[in-house]
């Protein structure tokens, strides 16, 4: 069975969401059996790569709300995180284009590094002081190198602006024509969909829901043939 997750890294119900849907699927008694595949969605696409913000400052812009509702709303997050085990910084976090971090996991992805270099990032932009907008190309390379990929593949990727954003781009129309507009959202075998930070217990209600109606293998038959099987193989006679 195959789930595709599409998030973005700058989504904070991204980095929930993704801890819960790991406790079902750890849980899961199928789960050497399934592929979990990221795919790519901004949640401010088109953003200038030097356009930098404090998350408090692009909330009250963004939402209208007030610096108080804004703070308000990272705090709950910051339980929300906490009671799954995540860290999550309440207070001085800062918010840019995530564009470059979708084009690294596709660099991952083709060298099965991709949910690692995803879980390094969501630490580093939700837990560490550091910031993985404001210190340059540097600092995805230091984050890349950690999730084990090599330094130099990854300032290629970085110095060449055209380097898998076709990718970014086709994850990001398949979202919409799935008619996903928010993150983050989970298709599992193409057949259902689960959108948001959903509880484990959906998670799970969900995976068990879609590995029951997989579809049995149809045989065709097209007489005896020669095979092998538990007790051996079967060896012609003439």
């Amino acid at each position: 069975m195959r789930v595709e997750i599409w998030s973005d890294i700058a989504c904070p119900w991204c980095y929930v969401g993704k801890a819960r849907f790991e406790k079902a699927l750890e849980a899961f008694p199928h789960r050497e059996q399934v592929e979990v595949v990221h795919r790519s969605f901004e949640l401010d696409p088109g953003r200038a790569k030097q356009d930098i913000q404090p998350v408090i400052t692009m909330l009250t812009k963004k939402y209208g709300m007030s610096e108080a509702q804004a703070q308000a709303g990272e705090e709950n997050l910051g339980a929300q995180a906490a009671a799954e085990g995540l860290e999550y910084r309440t207070h001085g976090r800062d918010h840019g284009s995530t564009f470059d971090m979708h084009r690294l996991l596709h660099l991952a992805k083709e060298q099965g590094r991709q949910d690692e270099l995803l879980a390094r990032l969501y630490k580093a932009n939700f837990a560490e002081e550091r910031s993985v907008y404001s210190e340059g190309d540097e600092r995805l390379v230091e984050l890349a190198v950690t999730a084990g990929l090599d330094a130099d593949d990854v300032r290629r990727v970085l110095a060449d602006p055209t380097a898998y954003a076709d990718e970014v781009r086709a994850d990001e129309r398949e979202a919409a024509e799935l008619g996903a507009n928010g993150v983050p959202f989970f298709v599992l075998d193409r057949k259902y969909g689960v959108s948001g930070a959903q509880p484990a217990e959906v998670f799970a209600q969900a995976l068990t829901q879609a590995w029951g109606e997989r579809p049995p293998l149809q045989l065709i038959d097209q007489g005896d043939a020669d095979a092998c099987g538990p007790d051996g193989c079967a060896v012609p006679q003439h």
